[in-house]
């Protein structure tokens, strides 16, 4: 067929449209189920706010102590590397899991990082990924139990959880850890999120027993220090909190999980919080979120549909 001149603007607009609808805003949902031993099973959504289950466990968890894969957190680096970590033992485990993949679809060999090996813990709980663009490197954020180190509160000596970081820019070399949150209570699931340059916040769990609530705190660095821990915006008894911008709004999912349901609440200042429509499928637990474009999503289910 001869292409006149007069087709040519109608095939640019074409090829514009067909280009516009590949790079649209999509989004993946880490995620596990229980038993934890299961794996990685992921979440797909083309708004933010309604969930796909992929219903295939894609990364089977082979590291740590418990061989488990709880809280997996995940996050895109900028050469289009996905970086994995989760927590690989309830309990007797001084690091945690990680791996890494181009697709989602085929990992690279999972290691265990023994982040805590120089400290009497005796655990490393939900540890959480951010990139830092500014410094081009990862912090990796989680909870461990010391005992004895800090007051305990209203939490046994064993329960009595305080947030730890430590740095890397390869995933093979990691400092020391550090301390990264004392509030002067019990605290896990710590998320970072950047809203503009040097504004950050931390979205956290008060994890004492007559609170188990969200809350958020501020800072200027992505390390800290972190001040003006706010009051709770979640009823009791809820954690694994995952947050993802969605147009004007901020969109922080967490576990209801003693009513084992899993909600949202939307921000714009992360200082009023609303109740936000979302839809979940049943079992989905504790994650992270990670916009993508919709052709990356279209792509993975067709994939995963060949199998």
């Amino acid at each position: 067929m001869i292409i006149t001149k007069r087709y040519i603007p109608l095939l640019v607009l074409i090829s514009m449209l067909v280009c516009l609808s590949c790079s649209r805003q999509a989004y993946v949902f880490t995620s596990f189920r229980e038993p934890a031993n299961a794996g990685l099973r992921l979440l797909t959504s083309y708004d933010g706010y309604n969930w796909k289950d992929l219903d295939t466990v894609l990364l089977k968890p082979s590291v740590g102590t418990q061989q488990v894969m709880r809280d997996p957190s995940m996050v895109q680096s900028p050469d289009g590397t996905f970086h994995l970590v989760w927590t690989s033992s309830w309990r007797g485990d001084k690091g945690l899991g990680y791996a890494s993949s181009k697709d989602l679809l085929h990992w690279d060999q999972q290691r265990w990082i023994p982040v805590m090996e120089k400290e009497p813990a005796v655990n490393v709980w939900a540890p959480e990924l951010f990139y830092d663009k500014d410094k081009k490197q990862y912090l990796v954020v989680w909870a461990s139990c010391i005992p004895g180190r800090f007051d305990k509160g209203e939490e046994d000596d064993s329960n009595n959880h305080r947030l730890y970081y430590t740095t890397t820019s390869d995933f093979q070399h990691f400092p020391p850890a550090k301390l990264f949150l004392d509030p002067g209570f019990s605290v896990i699931d710590g998320t970072i999120v950047q809203r503009a340059a040097n504004d950050y916040v931390l979205v956290l769990k008060d994890n004492t027993r007559a609170a188990r609530y969200l809350e958020v705190a501020f800072s200027n660095s992505a390390a800290g220090p972190w001040k003006n821990i706010s009051t709770p915006f979640t009823e009791k008894f809820t954690e694994g909190p995952s947050v993802v911008k969605v147009k004007n709004k901020w969109l922080i999912y967490f576990d209801a999980y003693q009513q084992k349901t899993y909600e949202a609440v939307a921000t714009t200042d992360f200082i009023n919080f609303v109740p936000a429509k979302v839809h979940l499928p049943e079992g989905h637990k504790h994650g992270t979120i990670v916009p993508v474009s919709r052709k990356f999503v279209k792509d993975l289910e067709k994939q995963l549909a060949k199998k």
